[in-house]
């Protein structure tokens, strides 16, 4: 073999030896670009999962329900005029303010008919028909019950007074006895307890709002005879 050969065997050998290291080094630079491909494709998908995760800062919050109106209705005072009333009763008929004329009269507004607490208080007046009567003083009951429930009402317990029934809400309104209320969290329209004692001459003579049953029969008696 000539010098001239052996020398380009040689270099063709050394060219192969010296390609071999750069090949070689070729996949390790795919694979460490591959790594911080994954390893950024990893991070957008955590920041992604964490922004989804995260409450947004910026949704409105819902609205809340809306709370019943008050009533607008004005508090009947103490020395007004009584206002007029003309009701269907029970049994029968109507009753209103006129048919009491010259007399002390006393209202008491109630919010259902034949429940315990109502039901205690017209027997009380009715236990007291007699001292009443005794001071001038009529008695009648009001509610926006029907005039069929007033007279269930009135006879299984054998009540002594009159029973109107204002269904509109009418007088209950005119006398301050409808207003809102609240039971076990929940506000609502309704009935308020309430009494009004009238004098001889049609004027309001006491108020009492918001009435505790026990004894106040008795309490309305004793500002009755006091007229």
């Amino acid at each position: 073999m000539s010098k001239k050969t052996r020398k380009k065997s040689t270099d063709t050998k050394g060219k192969r030896a010296a390609a071999r290291p750069a090949r070689a080094a070729r996949p390790a630079a795919s694979k460490s670009a591959t790594k911080t491909r994954t390893a950024a494709t990893k991070g957008k998908v955590k920041a992604a999962a964490t922004t989804k995760a995260s409450p947004n800062a910026t949704s409105k919050p819902k609205p809340s329900a809306k709370s019943p109106a008050k009533s607008s209705t004005a508090k009947l005072a103490e020395g007004a005029a009584a206002p007029a009333f003309q009701l269907p009763r029970d049994g029968g008929g109507s009753v209103s303010l006129a048919d009491f004329a010259g007399r002390k009269l006393v209202l008491f507004f109630y919010p259902r008919a034949d429940t315990p607490g109502c039901t205690r208080e017209a027997i009380d007046f009715t236990r007291l028909k007699g001292e009443f009567a005794a001071a001038g003083t009529e008695v009648l009951g009001i509610s926006a019950d029907t005039v069929k429930a007033q007279e269930s009402f009135r006879n299984k317990h054998q009540l002594s007074m009159p029973l109107g029934s204002d269904e509109t809400h009418e007088m209950l309104e005119a006398y301050g006895a409808w207003g809102e209320k609240s039971m076990y969290g929940r506000t609502f329209m309704g009935i308020i307890r309430t009494t009004v004692l009238l004098d001889s001459d049609g004027k309001v003579a006491r108020i009492w709002r918001h009435v505790k049953v026990d004894g106040h029969a008795d309490e309305v008696l004793a500002a009755a005879r006091s007229l």
